[in-house]
């Protein structure tokens, strides 16, 4: 997970590296984004490995900005490839859902650091048995650069903790418009 999460890092680095010196204006404004990162979800089942998986979505959201501090609001729907094989049949993990709040600090015209925290919903099945819900919180940090004054690009770790015991990490990169 340490990997993944320098390998977020430097990939958001590299995106904002040559804007970082531009002023773009304000993180004010409604916002889409798509997101795409690896997912790894704690199943707490005996004998069962963590589900590792590539994770895919889109957030939609809106902050206003007061000096350096921008708070929001963000929802979100994503899907993860997550499967495993166990004695009982395989589980697969599916759609989570997410809605929340973030609160961040901007530095320079064009960063902005942030921790977020929310509710979440996650879904798993297992052909044949159906599937099952699941409840939870997530807490999570990144980093977003305004890549020009609608566009930005985004690095952020997650982690969330369901019912029963189920667990996930997920490490993520973004590219979003705002409106």
């Amino acid at each position: 997970m340490k990997n993944v999460t320098i390998a977020v890092a430097i990939a958001a680095s590299a995106l904002a590296s040559p804007v970082l010196a531009q002023e773009t204006g304000d993180f004010s404004g409604a916002k889409g984004t798509v997101i795409a990162g690896y997912d790894n979800i704690d199943l707490d089942i005996a004998g069962v490995d963590n589900v590792d998986g590539f994770l895919y979505g889109a957030a939609i959201g809106y902050d206003m900005q007061s000096g350096n501090i921008v708070y929001g609001a963000e929802l979100e729907a994503t899907e993860s490839t997550g499967k495993i094989s166990t004695t009982g049949g395989r589980i697969e993990v599916g759609r989570d859902l997410y809605a929340g709040g973030r609160l961040g600090y901007v530095v320079g015209d064009s960063t902005l650091l942030y921790t977020k925290a929310g509710y979440t919903n996650a879904r798993s099945s297992s052909p044949g048995l159906g599937g099952a819900n699941g409840d939870g919180v997530r807490v999570g940090a990144g980093v977003e650069f305004k890549l020009s004054q609608n566009v930005f690009a985004r690095g952020e770790y997650r982690y969330s903790n369901y019912e029963d015991g189920v667990s996930r990490n997920q490490g993520l990169v973004g590219l979003g418009v705002k409106f």
